[in-house]
């Protein structure tokens, strides 16, 4: 083994197993160093949108960074196609006239509404609103405010006392929500951040009703609704570009990454509401004091735009779509399973097949892995299906297929 030390993983694990080196990617297909092909079931971690090899993109990275691969957007500097993009996600955002506020990624997202949240009751003479609210099951990525909201436990141990003050609820009970504000008191509530569909957590859709019951729990305290859409946002979810847009959420704050560039580049936006940002518009002297070096990066923007050419010149938005029923119909079988405790589909490209003996995950990996099918074990003990909007149905499938032979072989 050599130096790297990889995020999320028991590394003894792997410095006695060995790595899993990939070389190139096409369509929805990575392969190894070896040559070996694999389909690849996650779109590399939720993000691969429009699929892999996309020439058009590494081509949109190339022409820009030949002129100005990056700039400073801090104080009155900008780059074209920052501008650009801003505008473009502003056009497509679930609530019209939002700002944009660039980041590197999803939890650089997550931080930044979490600060955003903050400043903005400070703004407002509220300056004591400043508990959040998440949600069991949640993952809202790994900066302090993310872990801190956290609702898987193993993600939270370990760090200590984290800040700023947090309350987690149950993930599927609106009432559990308003119980929450009330023990709290709604005049110290800032924002309950929420993923309209939970990913890492094990991919759970929202109970019938449950978003709109929360969102107008919100609404009636007063505390500000963060949509987390860094895994369903830009179409992941099927139809509309974001889920908060297929639900009718008018979110105060989304934060978005991953399908933003397709993973091609690392990139995240915060799109902020109006009445959020309106009072760090309203005259000159309203500082934020926050923002990274990368912020708007000017090659991840220009790749940003083109990763979002693709999508609506090849319509992937209705093929993401198409995916929710495949999906569904396709893994419905793995129900029957023995092995099987349940299979959540059929709310956008996302899917999760739930063991009942969670410890048997890794092996169910490491099986569909020798059978040409890469994916991963999310939750307790699920196994991931995100795939790329470019996925066929023959190729679901196939993936559905290996599933069970997987399974078979395990038991």
């Amino acid at each position: 083994m050599g130096a790297l030390w990889h995020p999320f993983s028991d590394m003894a694990a792997v410095e006695r197993d060995g790595e899993l080196v990939l070389a190139r990617g096409e369509g929805a297909y990575v392969f190894d160093e070896s040559g070996r092909r694999y389909l690849d079931a996650t779109a590399g971690l939720w993000y691969a949108n429009v699929g892999h090899g996309r020439t058009e993109l590494a081509e949109a990275a190339a022409r820009q960074m030949s002129t100005l691969a990056a700039y400073s957007n801090f104080g009155d500097n900008a780059t074209r196609p920052t501008n650009d993009l801003a505008e473009r996600l502003a056009g497509i955002a679930p609530v019209a006239g939002s700002r944009v506020f660039f980041t590197s990624g999803g939890s650089d997202s997550v931080e930044t509404a979490a600060k955003l949240a903050r400043r903005y009751w400070v703004e407002v003479g509220r300056p004591e609103k400043t508990v959040m609210v998440g949600r069991q099951k949640a993952y809202h990525g790994m900066h302090y405010a993310g872990t801190a909201l956290a609702g898987i436990p193993g993600n939270r141990e370990g760090y200590g006392e984290l800040g700023p003050r947090t309350e987690t609820v149950e993930w599927d009970s609106a009432d559990a929500l308003r119980a929450a504000f009330e023990e709290v008191g709604p005049d110290r509530v800032a924002a309950f951040f929420c993923e309209p569909v939970i990913g890492a957590g094990g991919v759970y859709a929202p109970p019938e009703g449950y978003l709109t019951e929360v969102r107008k729990a919100c609404t009636e305290y007063d505390v500000l609704f963060v949509a987390d859409e860094v895994v369903t946002g830009y179409g992941r979810i099927g139809g509309s570009w974001f889920a908060s847009t297929r639900y009718g959420l008018e979110p105060d704050m989304v934060t978005t990454a991953k399908g933003l560039t397709s993973g091609y580049l690392p990139m995240g936006a915060v799109l902020v509401a109006p009445r959020v940002a309106e009072p760090f518009f309203r005259e000159p002297g309203t500082w934020l004091r926050h923002g990274y070096t990368y912020s708007g990066h000017a090659t991840a923007a220009a790749v940003a735009l083109a990763n979002l050419d693709i999508v609506e010149r090849e319509g992937l938005l209705d093929e993401a779509a198409r995916l929710e029923a495949t999906l569904a119909a396709e893994l419905a079988a793995l129900a029957d399973h023995e092995l099987v405790a349940e299979v959540r589909a059929g709310t956008g490209a996302v899917a999760a097949v739930q063991l009942a003996d969670a410890t048997l995950a890794p092996r169910a990996v490491l099986a569909l892995r020798g059978l040409g099918v890469a994916t991963r074990a999310v939750g307790a003990g699920a196994l991931q299906v995100s795939p790329a909007f470019v996925m066929t149905d023959e190729q679901v499938a196939d993936l559905a297929a290996a599933f069970g032979e997987a399974l078979d072989s395990l038991q």
